[in-house]
């Protein structure tokens, strides 16, 4: 096992947590310094000089700049990869004193049991957490739901292991804030990649103020990525509804007219969903078809609603289809969640 730590100016407790893991079982702890500055280079020394002193290997990576969480993940991910070290997975942790060294260690050995799944670390939000923390994953909680089709207690954690099947694909993810830990489970998701839960302690200094989340721009970043299947759906339905209109008014035909603004939409839809909300790299012949099968379900589901409507109801054909596509929305949301874009093994990684 290896331990990744992103660090952004951190504070004397940083080296008693390294100190603390160090006697664990690890094959490298990689600490990226984020663009701290040069008054934190001494915690970084002395980090340095702490191998010397005969604890595990330690390596420092620093950013000219501050880069982001994830983009300090990633680092940590590509220097592990490069090593070239047989490792099951990583662990990665914040250093803000948020976790408990043994937890750390707990995550390591809950993953060893389970060298191919995700391990996340889950917070108990109950007592006197901090408003923000609380509020703040009570509303991602709700989300990730609605995405990834299952209840996770602790989305946002910064403690989890991760397989190493996973760490190349993570390496492509292109977020680099607090979003990139999002991007990381929808992208075990649809890897296949087992989600493991093992509950640790919830440690918060009173108004956290080690912390470098900043509650309104961080979360809006974080729900963008959740929701984006909602904007690439906006888009994708404007296209439609705007080919249809011009179809309809110079055929009459709804049929002709409902095949022609899908094609459209289906080459922009496709290529977007694939690459920005379910972040799948498998192969056209395997997802194409699939993707395929779902939008002619979706276009005769579209077809037979618009001919209710306007027979049965007695509404206009516009109105009509935006009726009944509504209604469809949440119903491709989830063929497309569960049925295209998703791997059945994670052998497949």
């Amino acid at each position: 096992m290896a331990a990744i730590v992103p660090v952004y100016r951190p504070n004397a407790v940083l080296i008693e947590i390294i100190r603390a893991l160090s006697a664990g079982d690890w094959e490298m702890i990689v600490v990226v310094d984020d663009g701290s500055g040069p008054r934190y280079a001494p915690i970084f020394s002395e980090l340095r000089e702490s191998q010397l002193q005969g604890l595990s290997r330690i390596e420092v990576i620093a950013h000219p700049v501050n880069l982001g969480k994830g983009s300090a993940l990633k680092t940590g991910i590509d220097f592990v990869l490069r090593a070239g070290l047989h490792i099951a997975g990583v662990v990665t942790f914040d250093a803000d004193g948020q976790h408990d060294p043994r937890d750390v260690l707990r995550i390591s050995e809950r993953f060893r049991e389970r060298p191919q799944a995700l391990v996340l670390g889950v917070r108990d939000f109950g007592g006197r957490i901090p408003m923000r923390s609380k509020l703040g994953n009570r509303i991602t909680r709700r989300v990730m739901h609605a995405v990834m089709g299952r209840d996770l207690a602790d989305s946002q954690t910064g403690l989890r292991a991760l397989p190493a099947a996973l760490l190349p694909k993570l390496l492509t993810l292109p977020s680099s804030g607090y979003e990139f830990e999002i991007e990381a489970l929808i992208a075990a998701q649809h890897h296949g990649v087992e989600v493991v839960e093992h509950p640790i302690r919830t440690i918060y200094e009173p108004g956290n103020p080690s912390s470098h989340f900043r509650p309104f721009f961080d979360s809006m970043r974080i729900y963008f990525v959740l929701l984006r299947f909602t904007l690439i759906s906006i888009v994708t339905a404007g296209l439609d509804n705007l080919v249809f209109y011009l179809l309809f008014g110079a055929t009459g035909n709804v049929l002709e007219s409902q095949v022609g603004g899908r094609v459209l939409a289906v080459l922009f839809n496709y290529f977007a969903v694939r690459r920005a909300v379910f972040l799948s790299g498998e192969r056209h012949r395997i997802l194409l078809p699939r993707y395929l099968l779902v939008v002619a379900s979706n276009v005769c589901l579209s077809y037979a609603g618009i001919e209710l409507l306007t027979h049965a109801f007695a509404l206009r054909v516009f109105p009509a289809k935006i009726v009944a596509e509504t209604t469809l929305f949440l119903v491709n949301f989830w063929l497309q969640r569960d049925f295209v874009f998703t791997r059945r093994t994670p052998d497949q990684i």
